[in-house]
């Protein structure tokens, strides 16, 4: 009858990857899905985060390989750079992907609507704003997938000129002269290395004892020798109270708490993202959001909810990566299947950091290890002994493999794979394979790796760990 909801077997709020990954997978599974995007399918990831920020930091790539072509017998004249130019290609990217996408999900078949879902009581969703504004859904299954938005800070007010977050960062056409990031997490690191590489003075502002906090002792000091050497400016245990801008707007000085202030002409905050929630859920429904403002799943991403579940950016215990969403929506369409899937571990999912240096891993640091009660024993191969490293130029870094030390002093299991330098976000899959399938050293030694090629590296690793490397001792 006219105003009935429109039944599929699966609705799904939001289509960034959590949300069309569900919606791909759940359709090549002969499921009926409809789908819900407030703005285009692909989300922050394809339009203002992951690939916009990674086709800045291959231009920065280039830069670094043009100026350093002398080294190669290769003369050229100066290198300049336009960055509207790169904008225009990183648009270009961009518009090939979604369309690419859209195609994708039209071709399986799956219903598009375009504005707000919201989920009401018994399975309904209605959507608001967009040219579906109206539309009333019901699904046997909703999976939650609004993804997330930028954090701010108190007294650093976005302006889009000297305050930004990523989203007007990756749309600008021009560079500031410096830049202060805030915040030095793996975003921050990414946006200090590419305005360095292209000629900007950074600073980077981080709250916490150290950059890149998560990642293991070694990678960090790794990491931040690399960019004292290229004079990125590091103020750590830092508090940001506000900012002063110039009379003529400028430029702004930042105020931090205990330390000097720093004048720059861009401030870039890059403080995590928060989840998008605010009005996703209706009243009356059982889906449980924290204090956090995230939605509380089980290992099954299954809200408090029948029937209803939540992949991506807005999972409590989700590390908001684009990867661990699609791994999440295979976990949900799987369960809505009745296939007993295994849920995903976040101990053990593969980082991958696009700075440069390169930083990569999965698994345990040596420091959770032994937090975690293991005897380990860990094992480090620099690449300045890599042949390929030394034929590319780029010998910076190394690889560390974490073991669980057996009672008799031999490696055992691999409990961790840190890597940092030239190309280790193309190199992990062999590390996160070794953590996720609990291998052991004797048995990744096994590996046999071609030579000459960076990945050597990994594999001279786990030889040395063996007791038996061949350059490594």
């Amino acid at each position: 009858m006219p105003g009935e909801p429109a039944s599929h077997d699966v609705v799904i709020i939001g289509g960034g990857p959590g949300g069309y990954a569900a919606a791909l997978y759940g359709a090549a599974a002969g499921l009926d899905v409809a789908l819900i995007e407030q703005d285009k399918v692909g989300g922050t990831c394809l339009h203002r985060g992951c690939i916009p920020a990674k086709e800045f930091l291959e231009t920065a790539a280039v830069w670094r390989t043009v100026n350093d072509a002398a080294a190669f017998g290769i003369e050229s004249p100066a290198a300049t750079i336009d960055f509207s130019v790169s904008q225009g290609r990183k648009a270009g990217v961009v518009d090939l992907l979604f369309k690419g996408l859209a195609g994708t999900l039209k071709n399986r078949s799956v219903t598009v609507l375009d504005g707000t879902g919201q989920l009401e009581a018994d399975h309904l969703v209605r959507v608001t704003g967009g040219q579906d504004d109206g539309a009333v859904l019901r699904g046997a299954s909703v999976i939650l997938a609004a993804g997330s938005v930028p954090r701010t800070l108190p007294g650093l007010e976005v302006d889009g000129t000297l305050v930004v977050t990523s989203d007007e960062f990756l749309a600008l056409d021009h560079l500031p002269s410096s830049a202060a990031v805030i915040g030095g997490g793996a975003i921050g690191c990414e946006f200090a290395s590419m305005l360095s590489d292209l000629g900007v003075t950074v600073t980077i502002v981080e709250g916490l004892d150290s950059i890149l906090a998560s990642c293991d002792a070694d990678v960090i000091s790794a990491v931040a020798r690399s960019f004292k050497k290229r004079k990125i400016a590091m103020v750590t245990g830092a508090t940001v109270t506000g900012h002063t801008p110039a009379a003529d707007g400028s430029s702004t000085t930042l105020a931090i708490e205990g330390k000097d202030p720093l004048e720059v002409e861009m401030v870039v905050v890059s403080v995590g993202r928060r989840p998008r929630t605010e009005g996703l859920i209706a009243e009356g429904v059982e889906v449980v959001i924290d204090e956090r403002g995230f939605v509380v799943t089980d290992p099954l991403m299954r809200t408090a909810a029948p029937g209803v579940y939540a992949v991506g950016d807005v999972v409590a215990n989700s590390p908001q990566l684009a990867h661990v969403g699609f791994a999440e929506a295979i976990v949900a369409i799987k369960d809505i299947l009745g296939e007993s899937p295994l849920p995903v571990d976040y101990e053990r999912v593969p980082w991958a950091i696009y700075c440069h240096p390169e930083v990569a891993f999965a698994g345990l640091t040596e420091a959770q290890a032994v937090a975690q009660g293991f005897n380990v024993i860990t094992k480090k191969d620099p690449f300045g002994g890599n042949g390929r490293a030394r034929i590319i130029g780029d010998t910076e870094g190394m690889v560390k493999v974490v073991a669980e030390k057996r009672p008799d002093g031999s490696a055992g299991r691999v409990l961790g794979v840190h890597m940092v330098g030239p190309w280790v976000t193309e190199q992990l899959g062999a590390g996160y394979l070794a953590v996720n399938w609990e291998a052991t050293v004797a048995e990744v030694a096994e590996f046999i790796q071609p030579h000459p090629s960076l990945s050597e590296t990994f594999g001279e690793t786990m030889l040395a760990l063996t007791g038996r490397g061949l350059h490594v001792g």
